[in-house]
């Protein structure tokens, strides 16, 4: 344990200022589409945070929002006028008391499409961050592509048992077509153990196999230990490696095509843990997400820069799940409210806030113990 704190201390200084930089610029976009839907509807906005807690430094715009950075940086909040507090629960005393000119500001009096709009806006923003940048990142450095062909096959792994030898090209796995080696673990690791049947390519036949992916503890590529499906394969060190260029258009396109690529792998992991098909080691907290920028940082700019773009994405996503405290806890609200033809009522509100609090607080303790076992502190 020892070591391990050592290793702590010896990262924290480098790293910390890219975690600062990555979790505040994906933060800052979140709240900012807050933000800017709500000014676009007309709705009064008192304070714009990134981070939680004492505010560190901030100032008072042209429209009385008071815009500040606060000690905590695991997050941020944007507060409307009606807010009870920094989850925009409505405060229904305060609202009892206002004149017509403040309901005409305050987000809780606005219709209910537009509060659904200010509420999806912060996601959506986050996902808008993550296109903009790989948009720029396959513009300037393109894509590598390794051809998939399969160099070792690990003794005793599922792809040795179905028949799998080195040399063998993979053509498609369940109807999808395979150009690129990198697509085979993002594939594989989406299967929740399935069966997968495998076109292969052997010396000019054309051949087809059925493997079964195993959950195994194994590394990413930063060597950080985590649980994977895996079929036991490496591609062939002596494959050459090309990479393609974009232009403005073709680049926007990949973008949008990894954005859709990251959204639905979480998804499917997510849907995977939860019926017991995936490992929930592979939750990183705040931690596990400070150290992980540390090691892409050690890479360069770029890659920090390639990182946002996953971690907004995630995070826009996550925002999105229907759990009261969240983006998507709102719209879940607002969706009832549509149907209902009124708001639930302030006791059905206050329930739904505490459970999602309960379920938050329950996710940070599993993604933080995840961190602390991933580096060996227990």
């Amino acid at each position: 344990m020892l070591d391990t704190i050592q290793s702590l201390i010896a990262w924290t200084p480098m790293g910390l200022p890219a975690f600062l930089f990555v979790i505040t610029l994906v933060v800052f976009f979140h709240e900012l589409g807050h933000f800017a839907a709500a000014r676009y509807y007309g709705v009064k906005v008192l304070v714009f945070s990134v981070g939680f807690g004492k505010e560190i430094f901030g100032w008072n715009d042209r429209h009385g929002t008071r815009w500040k950075l606060s000690w905590i940086p695991v997050g941020g909040y944007v507060k409307f006028a009606g807010d009870a507090d920094v989850s925009s629960r409505p405060d229904e005393e305060a609202a009892s008391r206002m004149s017509a000119a403040e309901r005409s500001a305050t987000l809780m009096f606005k219709p209910v499409g537009q509060r659904a709009v200010v509420a999806a806006a912060g996601p959506f923003a986050n996902f808008a961050l993550a296109i903009v940048l790989l948009t720029g990142l396959f513009m300037y450095s393109g894509h590598s592509v390794m051809s998939p062909v399969i160099g070792q096959v690990t003794k005793g792994s599922p792809a040795a048992l179905a028949g799998i030898q080195s040399g063998d090209r993979v053509t498609q796995i369940d109807g999808t077509e395979v150009t690129d080696f990198q697509q085979l673990p993002e594939i594989i690791s989406l299967s929740g153990g399935q069966r997968l049947t495998i076109g292969l390519i052997r010396q000019g036949r054309d051949l087809t196999v059925n493997v079964t992916p195993k959950l195994m503890k194994t590394t990413d590529v930063l060597g950080n230990p985590t649980s994977q499906m895996v079929i036991g394969v490496r591609p062939d060190a002596k494959t050459p490696v090309r990479r393609e260029s974009y232009g403005p258009i073709g680049a926007f396109s990949a973008a949008c095509s990894e954005t859709w690529n990251i959204i639905h792998g979480t998804i499917v992991g997510v849907s995977q843990m939860i019926t017991g098909r995936a490992s929930a080691d592979q939750l990183r907290g705040p931690v596990g997400i400070a150290n992980m920028t540390r090691q892409v940082a050690d890479f360069g700019f770029l890659p920090l820069l390639n990182l946002v773009a996953i971690l907004s994405v995630s995070i826009g996503l996550v925002n999105l799940f229907p759990i009261p405290l969240l983006d998507g806890g709102h719209l879940l609200y607002y969706a009832v409210e549509a149907v209902l033809g009124r708001p639930l009522g302030e006791r059905a509100q206050d329930v739904g806030f505490r459970l999602g609090l309960v379920l938050v607080l329950g996710l940070m303790l599993l993604t933080t113990w995840n961190d602390l076992v991933r580096l060996n502190l227990f």
